[in-house]
């Protein structure tokens, strides 16, 4: 969704969100859903994936997506154990970033090693530091329902904020928690 400017198009509306809390975990623009249901479609027929099997990955895939979207702030000790293993929500924030490079990281749903593997594993900025959102989508005025709507439809704007500014952060090693 992030790699192909056709769908980000549509997973961009899910990104432009000022505030990350649960209620961006349902924050999916129709044609991305229309997308996920085909190829999850796809990927059911071809696997011969039972209807029990299939509810079960939508309660766990539903339950991740609430939780790692929500805006907790575990305690450190328990993140780092969770870490380990799960997305959380400090983790997945960082994948919230206006900095471009910080948003095309941490892509897990649940689990963080695929991350790991893929080399895009980032927890080495502090939460506190995150600001949410898209660069190029910071006003309020311009993210209402119509608007969000039509944004696959029209123009995309590079990933610059309304003063012109790339936003940028200095990386550290990727492996570190940072508090």
């Amino acid at each position: 969704m992030h790699m192909v400017p056709f769908f980000w198009r549509f997973h961009n509306v899910h990104h432009t969100d000022l505030d990350l809390d649960v209620s961006t975990a349902a924050r999916f623009h129709f044609g991305e859903m229309i997308l996920s249901i085909g190829f999850l479609s796809l990927a059911v027929l071809l696997f011969g994936i039972g209807p029990i099997m299939l509810v079960v990955f939508f309660i766990t895939f539903e339950a991740a997506t609430l939780f790692h979207h929500s805006n907790w702030r575990l305690p450190i000790r328990i993140e780092r154990i969770l870490n380990l293993i799960l997305v959380t929500p400090r983790m997945h924030g960082i994948h919230h970033s206006i900095v471009q490079r910080e948003t095309n990281s941490n892509w897990g749903t649940m689990f963080c090693w695929w991350d790991n593997l893929h080399g895009t594993l980032r927890r080495d900025v502090p939460q506190d530091a995150i600001t949410v959102g898209v660069a190029a989508y910071r006003e309020e005025h311009e993210l209402t329902l119509g608007k969000l709507f039509a944004l696959p439809f029209r123009g995309q704007r590079e990933w610059r904020l309304p003063n012109g500014e790339i936003p940028e952060r200095e990386p550290q090693p990727a492996e570190k928690l940072v508090k």
